[in-house]
């Protein structure tokens, strides 16, 4: 007899409630009313970028699907404004405990991490809107992920609005990886692998960061050093899998789209992190 196959967003929503289940409390307070739990809520939420959804559609989508609501344990349908409420609660913390629990299946250390910064742009202004303001609309988020080259999974995550400096994120980011990279006699032994735009007086000889050349020339001898470095690397093979942490810019685009839908920047600055907690559960 063969195996009932199981929709993709079953298996999505299934996941994500278990992550949620071990990451988020059942409820807020004590004196909730109790018609939703959190981990409930947080799938919903997860589920609108999964789909690439408004919480309004998302509230139709998940009347419509029956199975997704059995997996959630839902007896009926939140509303939007729910959803939307909920990622007003979701807290870095929280964010950063589900991306714990989410990593917590990697088997083995990672030998090399690729960090790459990519952008998410807003919805269109109203017309409006840009008739009032006299201009086009141009905003956007930037979004800076640590992904490991083996399990090609996100491992720490920042976020700004408009143009901040790819530096500014190096040394959280590195923070954050190392958990998750391999040790040596307890020492650092796993290679941070990046463009040129995360060129500082921070990297160590760990770090395959290209030089910015200052008028064409390279004159520190440390700064040559780490040329010779990064040449070597790109001839071993090594500096190439840098392409792994564009590809999931890629992935994460062309599937959950580019879109950026909150209004206050507080939230604004954590869709990218919601999009790679997505990405990873997905994955």
């Amino acid at each position: 007899m063969s195996r009932k196959r199981e929709s993709k967003y079953v298996r999505f929503a299934r996941l994500a409630y278990a992550v949620a289940q071990a990451s988020v409390p059942r409820y807020a307070h004590p004196k909730s009313p109790q018609r939703f739990t959190q981990p409930q809520l947080v799938v919903c939420l997860l589920l609108s970028q999964y789909l690439n959804l408004s919480y309004r559609n998302t509230e139709e989508w998940l009347l419509a699907s029956t199975e997704v609501r059995e997996v959630l344990e839902l007896t009926r349908v939140p509303d939007h404004t729910t959803i939307a409420r909920m990622f007003k609660r979701l807290t870095l913390r929280r964010l950063e405990a589900l991306l714990t629990q989410v990593l917590s299946q990697l088997e083995e250390k990672e030998d090399m991490v690729a960090v790459d910064a990519t952008g998410f742009r807003f919805t269109s202004a109203s017309a409006y809107y840009t008739t009032r303001s006299g201009r086009k609309y141009r905003d956007w988020v930037k979004g800076v992920y640590g992904v490991g080259t083996r399990s090609q999974m996100i491992l720490a995550w920042a976020s700004a609005h408009h143009v901040v400096h790819d530096t500014h994120f190096l040394s959280p980011l590195k923070l954050r990886i190392a958990r998750y990279g391999r040790q040596k006699n307890g020492k650092r032994d796993w290679l941070l692998l990046a463009d040129a735009g995360f060129d500082c007086h921070k990297l160590t000889d760990r770090d395959l960061v290209p030089p910015i050349r200052r008028g064409g020339k390279l004159v520190a001898p440390e700064r040559k050093a780490r040329a010779d470095l990064v040449s070597q690397a790109r001839l071993d093979g090594l500096f190439g899998q840098r392409w792994k942490a564009e590809t999931v810019h890629s992935v994460i685009k062309r599937l959950f789209g580019d879109i950026i839908r909150s209004r206050s920047w507080r939230l604004q600055r954590r869709e990218p992190m919601l999009k790679a907690l997505v990405y990873n559960i997905h994955l």
